[in-house]
């Protein structure tokens, strides 16, 4: 199995700055993709920043020139640095991998346990 480790959410004042982390353990052959999504109560879930499997980045248009992704391959673990945060960036913020897992049977999407970023304006 695969497990994701969030961390780094919290409250900030609109305008501040937090960063998420995501530590991905166990079975993982390999990482096909990494990002974070965002969701509020009776929305979708959105895609905030994202690497692709050809290690392209993606980025929702309301935060691009705000928000980073990066990611650390050696630890298996994505970050997003979000600076100049708004109001409207309040959510839950998941992380997402999709792994080959040690078992090489495939193709396996994991979700982590959600952070909460509240912003106040």
């Amino acid at each position: 199995q695969v497990q994701l480790v969030e961390s780094g959410g919290g409250l900030v004042q609109a305008g501040g700055s937090l960063r998420l982390s995501c530590a991905a353990s166990g079975s993982i052959f390999s990482i096909n993709a990494m990002g974070w999504y965002r969701q509020n109560p009776g929305k979708p879930r959105e895609l905030v920043a994202g690497f692709t499997s050809g290690g392209y980045t993606n980025y929702a248009d309301s935060v691009k020139g705000r928000f980073t992704i990066s990611r650390d391959n050696a630890k298996n673990t994505v970050y997003l640095q979000m600076n100049s945060l708004k109001p409207e960036d309040t959510a839950v913020y998941y992380c997402n991998v999709v792994v080959v897992r040690t078992s090489r049977t495939g193709l396996y999407e994991y979700w982590g346990q959600g952070t909460q970023v509240t912003v106040s304006s």
